[in-house]
């Protein structure tokens, strides 16, 4: 069976045309794949994020201080960290440190103690966590408030003394956006 050259032609422009019609429909996709793919990384943060602050708490009550660096984390045996994880929201997957003192002018964070990690991302969250929208607002601490600051209520989220305790979780769960 010979083709010409009219036939040709027709089989070009036919795969021409599903590829212009497959190219549409991955640009209709890519926005619903995309936001399905941040869910499921900021799902992924809230995870590692508590467990880290978790196995932050626990180190402290085993030691009687906050480690200088997730290594230290991971020394402690029994395991108190299944492994040390990474920021899912970075490409780098390094955390921002929440240290137990203020950093110096340099910003330079090693050596402080550490209560507790923030991702770096500048991404605006699908969930809301902690009533903050902005991934990098959303912190996974030791401690439910570092300063002792009184909350909304009236109530002192830290453990201070003489303070009325607020009560519920150290952190919220996350809610979707409507």
């Amino acid at each position: 069976m010979t083709v010409d050259g009219s036939q040709r032609g027709f089989t070009l422009a036919l795969a021409l045309a599903t590829a212009v019609v497959m190219g549409l429909m991955l640009m209709k996709i890519a926005p619903v794949v995309t936001a399905e793919v941040q869910r499921e990384n900021e799902a992924e943060l809230i995870f590692r994020g508590e467990a880290l602050a978790t196995a932050l708490r626990t180190y402290s009550a085993k030691t009687g201080r906050y480690p200088t660096s997730l290594e230290d984390v991971m020394k402690i045996r029994p395991r108190i960290l299944r492994q040390k994880y990474k920021d899912p929201m970075t490409p780098e997957g390094e955390w921002e440190f929440i240290t137990q003192v203020q950093p110096g002018a340099s910003g330079n964070t090693e050596g402080l103690p550490i209560v507790g990690v923030r991702s770096k991302s500048l991404a605006n969250g699908i969930h809301i966590y902690q009533n903050k929208e902005l991934v990098r607002d959303w912190q996974f601490t030791a401690v439910q408030n570092l300063l002792g600051v009184p909350d909304a209520v009236g109530g002192a989220l830290g453990n201070v003394p003489g303070l009325p305790q607020a009560g519920g979780t150290a952190n919220p769960p996350a809610t979707p956006k409507e």
